[in-house]
């Protein structure tokens, strides 16, 4: 039997990038797959849909239940929640990779964009933990991951972004506190972040086209967040995770093929030094 052979994730964010890569990547073990985000219909400059990834996932082997989901909304979230366990039993993944970004100095920063950075990064992620986290502890092998960055106090990555450093951070912190809380029910929290940029709209549309081409594609990502999902959940926790490094660690040495430009130098993400 696969390793995620009828589990079931809970990921937000999924109709795209590295949530959906996510997805399919477990859906190859025959997961089920519970497929968040607010883009139920095609957008005009930006692929996939829920539904659209609901198709890739039972193309891939998985079942799929698409619900379209805003996590601002915590009442949204705990009917999303009801749904999914409803559909498939209970919850042993929880993914949050759901998140806002506007990379500008403080006086270029609406305060509108920083309501929606801390919205959907920090309060989505603790929202939408706080609902799985009952159904968690019943969960088998139970996993929550958190798409965020290492925490460091370093005022470097600060002084460019301040607003969203701190949303992130605020995922990350997250990590920090409910490892601790949930260490002794046995649910593994973590966060994963990626050594190099990873070619999603978020870098297409914030970033020069230069680093996109020196980017790295999203499956490195899900294949580290595969790797750790199969890791005992009593003892792979409270973890900073980066993509590359748990690779490694499973034994790959070639990542030549997850590069967008093979060859080319590569762009080192924020919050890495």
């Amino acid at each position: 039997m696969s390793a995620l052979q009828g589990r079931t994730l809970f990921i937000t964010g999924a109709s795209r990038g590295i949530g959906r890569d996510i997805a399919l990547r477990c859906a190859r073990d025959g997961a089920n797959v519970v497929i968040t985000a607010k883009t139920a219909e095609p957008h005009p400059k930006l692929p996939g849909t829920i539904f659209s990834v609901a198709k890739e996932v039972e193309a891939a082997g998985g079942k799929a239940l698409p619900i379209r989901l805003d996590i601002r909304d915590e009442v949204a979230v705990q009917a999303a929640v009801r749904k999914a366990v409803a559909e498939f039993g209970g919850i042993d993944i929880l993914v949050n990779n759901a998140s806002a970004i506007m990379i500008a100095g403080t006086l270029a920063t609406p305060m509108k964009r920083f309501d929606l950075m801390f919205e959907v990064n920090v309060r989505g992620t603790y929202a939408c933990s706080q609902a799985c986290l009952p159904f968690l502890a019943k969960g088998r092998n139970p996993h929550i991951l958190n798409l965020s960055p290492p925490l460091n106090m370093r005022a470097r990555w600060f002084k460019d972004h301040v607003a969203y450093t701190m949303a992130k951070y605020g995922m990350s912190m997250c990590t920090l506190g409910m490892a601790e809380e949930f260490r002794s029910q046995g649910i593994a929290v973590n966060s994963l972040w990626p050594r190099t940029t990873i070619a999603t709209a978020a870098i297409e549309v914030n970033f020069p086209a230069e680093i996109l081409k020196a980017s790295r594609k999203p499956a490195i990502v899900s294949d580290a967040a595969y790797a750790i999902f199969k890791r005992d959940s009593r003892s792979a926790t409270g973890n900073f995770y980066i993509d590359e490094t748990v690779l490694r660690e499973e034994g790959v040495t070639d990542f030549d093929h997850y590069a967008v430009s093979p060859g080319a130098k590569l762009y080192t993400d924020l919050f890495m030094d």
